[in-house]
């Protein structure tokens, strides 16, 4: 149940942002940005020495968005899976088919999503029980390649990230691909503009994108 109403909420969105930034204090004004726009799947990525200390406090400042999801992104490690899930990590995602994470994710029955570039390693992510598994990098997959692995397993949902931008074109050529969901990073947050407390093009962003998503869907 838990699992299909994350499922649920990554496919009826259709964006994730996925954000990182090593000031707590910026990491927050996005995250409210962005629910403001609409976003109910947020991904945070571990990238930074203190992305822990970040997520730990973002978890906490997010407990004011009961139907919001907050995930940590660019995980390698089952021992950094366990410690940001102690830290109420919603879901974990990976930028590779990570073996020993998927199974430990899979035996405490976590939301886990591989990052795949291969046929082969979307299968194996959907023997390990992924319910959404990561295109990744997209831009050098492309949208031919979500075409390929859904004829071949058609009933998998993906999420294209890397390279999608926030425009029609780009977002249309990917849904009609047959992806379920986009990924959006550098794309989407200008980090010069939000350092300097400029949040309405991230704002504008968001909102232009999900209109975009959520007219393609019909």
């Amino acid at each position: 149940m838990y699992q299909q109403k994350l499922l649920d909420a990554f496919v009826q969105g259709g964006l994730v942002p996925l954000f990182t930034h090593h000031d707590q204090d910026l990491a927050k004004q996005v995250l409210d940005v962005a629910y403001e726009a609409g976003i109910r799947v947020f991904e945070y990525t571990n990238r930074h020495d203190n992305a822990f200390k970040i997520f730990k406090n973002l978890r906490m400042h997010a407990e004011k968005y009961p139907d919001l999801f907050l995930g940590i992104g660019t995980i390698f490690e089952t021992e950094d899976a366990q410690k940001f899930l102690h830290a109420g990590a919603d879901f974990i995602i990976s930028p590779a088919m990570i073996r020993e994470v998927a199974t430990f994710c899979q035996s405490r029955g976590v939301f886990y999503i591989p990052g795949c570039a291969t046929v082969t390693e979307v299968y194996y992510g959907k023997k390990q029980g992924a319910k959404l598994i990561k295109i990744f990098p997209g831009n050098v997959l492309g949208t031919a390649f979500v075409k390929s692995v859904l004829s071949v397993i058609p009933d998998i949902k993906l999420m294209a990230t890397g390279g999608v931008e926030p425009n029609e074109a780009n977002l249309k050529s990917w849904f009609n691909s047959g992806i379920h969901c986009v990924g959006m990073g550098s794309q989407l947050f200008d980090v010069k503009a939000l350092e300097k407390g400029d949040f309405q093009g991230l704002k504008n962003n968001i909102e232009q994108s999900l209109t975009i998503i959520q007219n393609l869907k019909k």
